[in-house]
């Protein structure tokens, strides 16, 4: 034989079964100034008025259990996502504008969280942020150069020609 639950499952006034005793009992309970009340033991066959349901003949019974829910036609089944993509009507202009807009920011957050990462060279910019040497001027060109890889080399050739001519 199985042993009853250590967590019984109460009824509507609270009733529980005792996993000890295997008696019916109202199990303790913490009143809201800390104090304990104790169990009760519920006589045999005793059934509290909460606990009492409602009476239902046979038929009555048998009717609710093939009850359908309200608005449910007998063979209808619901349409698939798949069926409801096939058949939506196209998007108009302002949708279309929409979904552009927010590929439009999307990508823009994209590109500033791409520009907020940690350099991979910090031997050359030491006392400036990721942000000003993304943005570097040339002397010869009063254009900000972007972060491409083959304008940056430049830029960086350019200062080094420029520290050379320096006299100390």
């Amino acid at each position: 034989m199985s042993r009853p639950p250590l967590n019984p499952e109460k009824t509507t006034a609270g009733i529980a079964l005792d996993p000890v005793t295997l008696e019916r009992v109202v199990p303790e309970s913490r009143r809201p100034d800390g104090s304990v009340r104790k169990s009760l033991k519920i006589r045999p066959g005793f059934t509290p008025q909460e606990d009492v349901k409602r009476f239902r003949g046979t038929k009555q019974a048998q009717m609710d259990a093939n009850h359908l829910p309200k608005g449910h036609i007998i063979g209808w089944t619901p349409p698939t996502i798949a069926d409801a993509l096939i058949t939506s009507k196209p998007m108009s202009k302002g949708a279309k504008k929409n979904a552009k807009r927010k590929e439009k920011k999307d990508k823009e957050r994209v590109k500033s969280v791409s520009k907020d990462e940690v350099p991979d060279n910090w031997e050359d910019d030491e006392d400036t942020p990721p942000a000003a040497a993304d943005t570097t001027t040339n002397q010869e060109d009063s254009k900000t150069t972007p972060s491409g890889s083959k304008q940056s080399d430049k830029v960086a050739d350019d200062l080094v020609k420029n520290l050379d001519k320096l006299k100390v």
